[in-house]
């Protein structure tokens, strides 16, 4: 069964594995906790992302952010970050949401369904009537599960198409 999980300290050995395996950059998706040691992530890491989703000691510019694992069955296979409200950078960026599915999973749905399911979970938490994403113009499979869930590329630059799916 495929479902979507808040980060939380029943996990972390799950958590870890996956976050510490996904690329700082890769294919549009920023993870700055690639190669963190377990006790970085048990002692650090983990508690910050937990009070994030709260909105608790967030960094200048940041705004709340809950990170939820993609599990199917009792396995990780992708991570998913979803921004509680946009700041100017974000709206004109990154947007509401960003995702990954981890390598060994890749191109066998996961993308696909983990945003149909991030989308119900956005509807839960954003305000908005939209939900902002970009994604790399050469990043085909992501692009695919957005358009596959709705979206509408509504603007682009060099680099990234801009997308918007209703809520």
């Amino acid at each position: 069964m495929l479902y979507l999980k808040l980060i939380n300290e029943n996990d972390i050995i799950e958590e870890h594995k996956a976050i510490s395996n996904i690329p700082a950059l890769e294919n549009g998706f920023k993870n700055k906790y690639y190669g963190c040691s377990f006790n970085e992530f048990k002692n650090e890491i983990l508690n910050t992302l937990i009070n994030y989703a709260k909105g608790k000691d967030l960094p200048n510019g940041y705004v709340p952010c809950s990170y939820m694992f993609l599990w199917e069955d009792n396995t990780i296979v992708g991570l998913f970050k979803i921004r509680h409200f946009l700041n100017e950078k974000l709206k004109n960026g990154a947007g509401h949401l960003g995702f990954c599915v981890l390598k060994d999973f890749r191109r066998k749905g996961y993308a696909t369904k983990g945003l149909k399911l991030a989308i119900d979970e956005c509807k839960k938490i954003i305000k908005d009537q939209e939900l902002y994403m970009s994604v790399l113009k050469d990043n085909v499979g992501s692009l695919k599960a957005q358009l596959n869930n709705g979206a509408k590329i509504v603007n682009e630059n060099d680099d990234h198409f801009f997308t918007r799916i209703k809520l």
